[in-house]
């Protein structure tokens, strides 16, 4: 099993972003952080590196359910999607996959979220 689920697309980033949030906002995730990691990374090592962010994404229904069952599964949220320029007018969007991470915690009463959550976040990425 993958760590996470991935689609390219032929667009611009700032589209591809802006395609990522809305359709995560259909499957009722809010972005709660924004890290632009290549401005980060040019401002305190001044290298210069493809657009790149981290979006961290959240949907409260979901979180609530899973910290009902796991008081320390804040640990493992938000949700991080990354929007990452892979070539010229190639963009590539990544989701956690919340199986994979949510399977580290050892809790089968994890299983019926997380599955929840994997269904919504590639349902995201398949339409943005």
């Amino acid at each position: 099993m993958t760590y996470y689920h991935a689609r390219t697309l032929e667009t611009s980033f700032d589209d591809a972003v802006t395609r990522i949030t809305a359709a995560l906002a259909r499957q009722g995730f809010g972005i709660l952080t924004d890290i632009d990691v290549a401005a980060t990374m040019k401002k305190k090592l001044g290298l210069d590196i493809a657009a790149y962010r981290i979006l961290g994404a959240c949907n409260p229904e979901m979180a609530a359910k899973a910290l009902e069952i796991e008081n320390k599964i804040g640990t493992m949220l938000p949700c991080n999607v990354i929007v990452r320029e892979s070539g010229p007018r190639w963009v590539e969007i990544a989701a956690i996959n919340p199986l994979a991470s949510m399977s580290a915690v050892g809790n089968p009463r994890l299983d019926q979220v997380a599955t929840r959550v994997d269904a919504l976040l590639r349902a995201a990425l398949d339409s943005a």
